[in-house]
Order: C-alpha cells, then sequence, then structure tokens
C-alpha cells in the first residue's frame, strides 16, 4: 500500500497500462514515503501473469504470490550502503545478461543508490546505457544531489513527498480497523505529527503503542512518545509575551522532566508559532487546532508583530536542530527561551510596569550609553580610528582592574540580562581608555545585538554599580582586534608576536 503518492501510482499505472516500461527509474524522496515499496510494486506488476495490463498486479497469480512470500527470483533488492564497490556492480553486471528464471523482467532494486562509489557509477552507467531488453532498474534515495548527472539522465525520475498528516491518519486507520486495535483518534493524530511526513515512522510508532495491548490514548501516547501536551506551549508563548523569564525556564524544565524529549518540544513549539504566522497571513483555515487551541493561537497571534514572529521561529528551529550537540539538552530551548524574550519588540507588547512612561528607544540608550564619538552614519571604521591611540598609564591601570573585576560584573549582568551576559562573554577583547569602554566582537551581528537598548542598559548599570562612575560603551568589529594589542601585553613579547603575525587571539586573561 502506497499512500500520499498519488501523482507517482497514476503516471506508473498509465505506463503499464500502455505497456511502455523504461528500463531504469529514480525513486528520490525523504525516509519511509514509500519509495521502495512502490520499486516492489512495480516489480510485481511488471511480472503479474494478469491479461488485463490495467488489473496489474492482480495480487492472487503465481507470480504475485511469489513475490509476496520472498521467493521470486527476479526481483533482486541490493543495499547500496553495504555493496558500494566496484566489485559488487561489476558482479552485477555479468549475471544480468542471464534471462529471467520466472517472469518477463528481471527487477534489481538498488537501495541507498548516493552510497555508491565513484567507481562503481561508472560500473552502473555502462549498464544504464545499454541494458538488457529483460532487465529493469530501479535505484532508491533520499539524497539525490549526490547522484551524478550522467546517471540521473539515464533515469526516469520520479519525487516522493513528504505525506500529510490527514493522509498518514487515513493509512493508520486502515491499520488499527484490520489489526483491531484500540486507539483514541486524537492519539493518532499525534503519531501522524509525529512521524513528519514519514509512513514507516507513524506504523513503527504505532506499534510501539499497540505492545502494551491497553487502549491507546492521548495522554497515553504523549507519555511513551515523549511529546509536551499543547497547554505547554501555549503556557510558554504566554510566559514569553508577559516577560516572565522565571516562569518560562520553570516550564520548560518541568516539561523536560515529566519526559517530553527536547527536540521533540523545540518543535512543538515551532509548529505552534508557525500556526500563529498563519493566522497572521489570514490562512487560518491551514491550522490543524481544537477551538478551544485556535481560540488561543487568534490572541497570540494579535500580540506578536510578523517580523518578531519570524524572528522567534527561527529561533525556535535553531533550537530543535542544535538540541543534538548540546551536552546540556535543556539549554538549546533555554537559550532560545531567553533570546526571543529580551527582543525589544516583545517587550512592547505587554509592558510589566502597569502602563508606566514609554520605555526609551535604543537610539536614545545609545546616545546616553555609548561613547560620544560614535556615529552611526560613519559606521565601525569611523568608530576604530578614534580608539587605537597609545593607552596611557591609567588606562592600563583601569584594563587591569576591568579585567580582575571582570567576573562581578559579567554575574551582575546575569541577573539583570542572561543574554546581555552571553554577547559579553563572547567579546573577543574588551579596555578601557578614559571613560570609554571598548568591546571588540567577531561579527556585525554581535555588535548589533550588543548595542540592542535592554544590552547596553545592563552593562552600564554594572559597570556604574563596580567602578562608581559613568563609563560609555563603544562596539566595534573584530577587524582590528589582531592588530589592538591589549594593554596588559608587552608589544614587542612573544604574545603580541603570535597575535599580530600568526593570527592568534587572547581567550582569558
Amino acid at each position: 500500500m502506497v499512500i500520499g503518492q498519488e501523482h507517482i501510482v497514476q503516471t506508473l499505472r498509465n505506463a503499464l497500462a500502455a505497456e511502455r516500461i523504461a528500463h531504469a527509474y529514480l525513486f528520490a524522496g525523504p525516509r519511509g514515503t514509500g519509495k521502495t515499496t512502490t520499486a516492489r510494486l512495480l516489480a510485481k506488476s511488471v511480472n503479474c501473469l494478469e491479461t488485463d495490463p490495467e488489473r496489474r498486479p492482480c495480487g492472487v497469480c503465481d507470480h504475485c504470490q511469489a513475490l509476496n512470500q520472498g521467493r521470486f527470483l527476479d526481483m533482486i533488492e541490493i543495499d547500496a550502503a553495504s555493496n558500494t564497490s566496484v566489485e559488487d556492480v561489476r558482479s552485477l553486471r555479468e549475471k544480468i545478461n542471464f534471462s529471467p528464471n520466472q517472469g518477463r523482467f528481471k527487477v534489481y532494486i538498488i537501495d541507498e543508490v548516493h552510497m555508491l562509489s565513484t567507481a562503481a557509477f561508472n560500473a552502473l552507467l555502462k549498464t544504464l546505457e545499454e541494458p538488457p531488453s529483460h532487465a529493469i532498474f530501479v535505484l532508491a534515495t533520499t539524497e539525490v544531489h549526490k547522484i551524478p548527472a550522467t546517471v540521473l539522465s539515464r533515469c526516469q525520475r520520479h519525487e516522493f513527498r513528504r505525506i500529510p498528516v490527514a493522509e498518514i491518519v487515513r493509512g493508520l486507520e486502515l491499520i488499527v480497523e484490520g489489526e483491531d486495535i484500540q486507539v483514541e483518534p486524537q492519539a493518532l493524530t499525534l503519531i501522524a505529527r509525529q512521524a513528519t511526513g514519514s509512513m514507516r515512522d507513524a506504523i513503527s510508532l504505532l506499534d510501539q503503542l499497540a505492545s502494551s495491548d491497553e487502549v491507546i490514548t492521548l495522554e497515553m501516547a504523549q507519555t511513551i512518545l515523549g511529546t509536551a501536551a499543547s497547554q505547554a506551549v501555549i503556557d510558554i508563548l504566554d510566559a514569553l509575551l508577559n516577560q516572565q523569564p522565571a516562569r518560562g525556564l520553570d516550564l520548560i524544565h518541568s516539561t523536560l522532566d515529566a519526559g517530553s524529549d527536547p527536540r521533540t518540544f523545540a518543535r512543538q513549539i515551532v509548529d505552534y508559532l508557525r500556526g500563529l504566522l498563519l493566522i497572521r497571513l489570514q490562512n487560518a483555515e491551514m491550522v490543524d487546532a481544537t477551538a478551544e487551541v485556535r481560540s488561543q493561537m487568534e490572541h497570540h497571534a494579535q500580540a506578536l508583530e510578523t517580523a518578531e514572529l519570524l524572528r522567534i521561529i527561527q529561533t525556535f528551529n535553531r533550537a530543535a536542530v542544535e538540541a543534538r550537540a548540546f551536552w546540556q539538552p535543556a539549554l538549546p530551548l533555554e537559550m532560545a527561551f531567553v533570546e526571543s524574550l529580551n527582543s525589544s519588540v516583545a517587550q512592547s507588547i505587554n509592558p510589566s510596569d502597569g502602563g508606566s512612561a514609554p520605555a526609551e528607544t535604543p537610539r536614545k540608550v545609545a546616545e546616553r550609553t555609548m561613547a560620544p564619538e560614535y556615529d552611526p552614519a560613519r559606521g565601525v571604521k569611523a568608530a576604530a580610528q578614534t580608539n587605537h591611540d597609545e593607552p596611557s598609564p591609567e588606562d592600563r591601570q583601569a584594563t587591569r582592574s576591568l579585567t580582575q573585576v571582570w567576573p562581578r560584573i559579567l554575574e551582575i549582568v546575569r541577573r539583570k540580562n542572561p543574554q546581555a551576559n552571553g554577547l559579553l562573554r563572547s567579546a573577543k577583547s574588551r579596555y578601557i581608555r578614559g571613560n570609554h569602554l571598548l568591546l571588540f566582537f567577531s561579527s556585525d551581528i554581535l555588535k548589533l545585538k550588543m548595542e540592542r537598548e535592554e544590552n547596553l542598559e545592563a552593562v552600564v548599570q554594572a559597570l556604574s554599580q563596580v567602578f562608581e562612575r559613568d563609563l560609555f560603551i563603544e562596539c566595534q568589529v573584530d577587524a582590528t582586534v589582531r592588530d589592538a594589542i591589549p594593554p596588559e601585553v608587552e608589544n614587542d613579547g612573544l604574545v603580541a608576536t603570535t597575535l599580530r603575525d600568526l593570527g592568534g587571539e587572547i581567550v582569558d586573561i
């Protein structure tokens, strides 16, 4: 049974009815979407004994039965992942000229064909150029971009698509009915969503849940599959919009402690945010949600501007992708929440001061907290020109003091604004010139983030608390960091030479 690929099934049916079978097919698409199943059905169809081509495969003739039972000698399945060498393909070429044992055609199904070596592809190409009349090749791959163009040009190509949730649910309903499994409709929908377009994954998840011999409820599916209830996602958005960092982080921790997978939870948040975006773009009919959840989504959609919503989606999507790379599973989600929380747009949605005077704009804070010489119209280059004078003895002493108290400054900033703390830690170097704190960053992105209103404010307050005087902040991009030797380093020493001539950098003092 092939689900959700009608465009391919109909094309192959037409070819069978007209008896216009190609000698080579390429089935490309995501895993679990029916590529190998379709290849087997094609092998069954071209060898079926039914006289009417439109009724093939009949499923009852000797050849169809032999294929169902795995004893049909003229269908050969090859796993390219474990048969990658040119010798394997040469062995195939030697055997392909022999006539079929039972059917009309020998059908070679090569799965994960992109795993073949270059030499193996070249050897296969010779066979595709001059195939025997009784041979049909079906190449299946999830990474079509790795197939040489010379091979692609000799195959009839069919693109398999991810299967929509509704069609996966219909397929699961047929299985549930045939196997007499008791399952709630909402649980089937959850399984379909978890499968992310793969019918094979959906069947595996259903089999996992059915092994308990109990009625599969939504709660049971959420517990076993480690998914979070939709209410947890809604609560996260509420905490974000209401500027409640402690509550938001508590929600993340409690959800993960309850057994939810961090990547799955992040994906659910992204899916919810995508629904908000669709609602804002007047495509609410595309949102699959209950009436109660949809009502909450409409409220959230109105509270977020489209540009800010896009940025938050990107932030949480990054968390879903990067979760496996972190030794602390909750960290990507925490970072995504804090980064989304600290945007100036989000703060203007639901101010926590209960209607007090409007907050200063980023430009006003920049004028108050950044160096007077800072001129946005002149850019980074102009700013860099003002800060490469030889430091005075007072500047050297102040920078040494800065190094000693830097951990304390970071801790103060962390309590006020975790994102600003992270940006300060990413600064390549830092030192004081007069009443300026100079911060060097490796990219424009980091520099611009540091220059946001809430980040500057947190750092200025910490500096004032520690030094008991006002310091202006000047942020620069790392274009000249390697040439700027910190005052603690002797200009003619080994460290300075490494920094200046060998591309080194100081990570700590």
